[in-house]
């Protein structure tokens, strides 16, 4: 199985690197892009021994306790089994 972990910064965090990909983009003409947020993107591979549920969770824990700084990012994850 693979596990994606997608981590971006708060809508209450200021993210000046998106802001300034997204001043850059309307710079170069690109109109239809109203707000860009950048994040932090991590695949994890998956013992095959673990069950669906034991799955989610332990993706859950890994991102909320490793993979995240809590007060300012937060967290998506997508499981392929």
């Amino acid at each position: 199985m693979k596990a994606h972990v997608y981590v971006t910064l708060k809508r209450t965090v200021l993210d000046a690197q998106g802001q300034t990909i997204a001043d850059a983009l309307r710079r170069m003409q690109y109109g239809g892009v109203a707000d860009v947020r950048q994040g932090k993107y991590f695949l994890l591979t998956l013992d095959d021994s673990l069950d669906a549920t034991a799955a989610e969770a332990e993706v859950d824990r890994i991102a909320r306790e490793v993979l995240t700084n809590p007060v300012i990012e937060e967290y998506t994850t997508r499981i392929d089994r």
